[in-house]
């Protein structure tokens, strides 16, 4: 044996130079490790805590032992695509080929950040309309893109279709607009869909619906229904539409969602997916296609939130917290300014370990935060769940 040979090998991990530099642990993902160390009720991060239809269970036990096991095809499988395109023209009047326009992915996140590694180039920029869901921006950052900021009418949480207009310029490559909105929970009215169309009709940008919550809107009474970008021909022509079977049938854990989009934009849409996913879970796919084929169960959702949104309301008026509209989604935001003059991380820190509950802070969904007093709670729970939470805040 040489000296040479029982020379201790030095070790050295390589340094990175990250690609997110500025990206830490996500607020939900915080919110939720402390909720969990304090024993607070969890009304921060957006998932249900009550068990999904247990038809949609035995359907994934079915395909599973009926030997649906292997790999589907890459875009998904074609009954699940056909159920989708059959669902968007019923419900939106737009009819999307089940073969080359509709894609089924590992839920919306995985969705999103596929179309923008699609579409985004380098130097391209695209309009997020603050505050948004915490993947729009690391997304854009990861595809070379620059992120061009527009916020939202602060307390109303409305588009600025003037800012909006301001904020194009020629190396604009597309715009994420959310509705029903996270976190806010506003919907965007036909007027606001049809201005714009109006504004993007003269432009080369693409449009990134993200509809994650559209079978959540409420109040129909008053004529609230969801204006999906399927609804208007010009938008639809530039538009991904982007939505969640995890949101629409309480199974966020199972990831799956779909795309619509024209021929031409899905071809490039699947040149990624192809790479970062290459399909998604096949028994699950055969079991929300079986699913789907009753109706009923998406149509009657935006009653079944309302009900919670309507009992946690009620509840949340006997305390000092100011309300602000829950028009959709499974979200209500509320002014603390006469509760407390903290910030509103610290505020949530507190009212988590002090009171009990969790809740998210609005400033947290601004890149370089933007604070407004405000604070969003999720009540996608059971009903002894909220109200173990309202008995909390009632000590407020």
């Amino acid at each position: 044996m040489t000296a040479s040979s029982t020379r201790p090998t030095a070790t050295r991990t390589p340094a990175l130079n990250s690609r997110l530099p500025h990206v830490g642990t996500t607020i939900f993902t915080t919110m939720s490790e402390l909720a969990a160390e304090k024993g607070a009720v969890n009304l921060g991060q957006g998932f249900p805590d009550f068990d999904c239809d247990p038809q949609l269970v035995d359907a994934v036990t079915s395909a599973m032992q009926r030997g649906l096991n292997q790999y589907p095809p890459m875009a998904g499988v074609p009954v699940l695509r056909q159920a989708v395109a059959a669902k968007l023209e019923a419900l939106y009047g737009r009819r999307y080929d089940a073969g080359s326009e509709i894609t089924i992915t590992a839920g919306a996140t995985q969705a999103i950040i596929t179309i923008i590694l699609a579409v985004v180039h380098p130097g391209d920029e695209v309009i997020v309309l603050e505050p948004c869901y915490d993947s729009y921006v690391p997304n854009i950052e990861l595809a070379g893109g620059t992120v061009v900021k527009v916020p939202l009418t602060p307390g109303t949480f409305r588009p600025d279709f003037d800012k909006i207009s301001a904020a194009i310029s020629p190396r604009t490559r597309a715009i994420i607009v959310n509705s029903p909105h996270n976190p806010s929970a506003t919907v965007w009215t036909e007027a606001e869909m049809l201005r714009l169309q109006e504004v993007l009709s003269p432009t080369d940008v693409l449009l990134i619906s993200d509809e994650v919550y559209e079978h959540m809107v409420f109040d129909a009474d008053r004529g609230h229904v969801h204006q999906s970008a399927a609804r208007f021909a010009g938008l639809a022509a530039r538009g991904f539409i982007v939505s969640s079977f995890g949101k629409t049938f309480h199974v966020t854990g199972w990831k799956v969602g779909y795309v619509a989009a024209p021929a031409s934009l899905m071809a490039e849409f699947r040149k990624v997916h192809q790479f970062n996913v290459f399909t998604v879970n096949t028994p699950v796919q055969h079991a929300l296609a079986a699913y789907m084929q009753d109706a009923r169960p998406y149509l009657e959702l935006p009653a079944f939130y309302q009900r919670k949104r309507d009992l946690f309301q009620a509840g949340l008026k006997n305390t000092r917290f100011k309300l602000l509209p829950s028009e959709g989604s499974y979200f209500q935001c509320a002014d603390y300014s006469e509760v407390s003059d903290l910030g509103e991380a610290d505020f949530c820190r507190w009212l988590t370990a002090e009171v009990g509950v969790a809740a998210i802070p609005l400033s947290a969904l601004y890149v370089g935060g933007f604070e407004q007093g405000i604070v969003r709670f999720c009540f996608a729970k059971k009903d002894e769940t909220l109200q173990r939470a309202l008995d909390r805040l009632a000590r407020l």
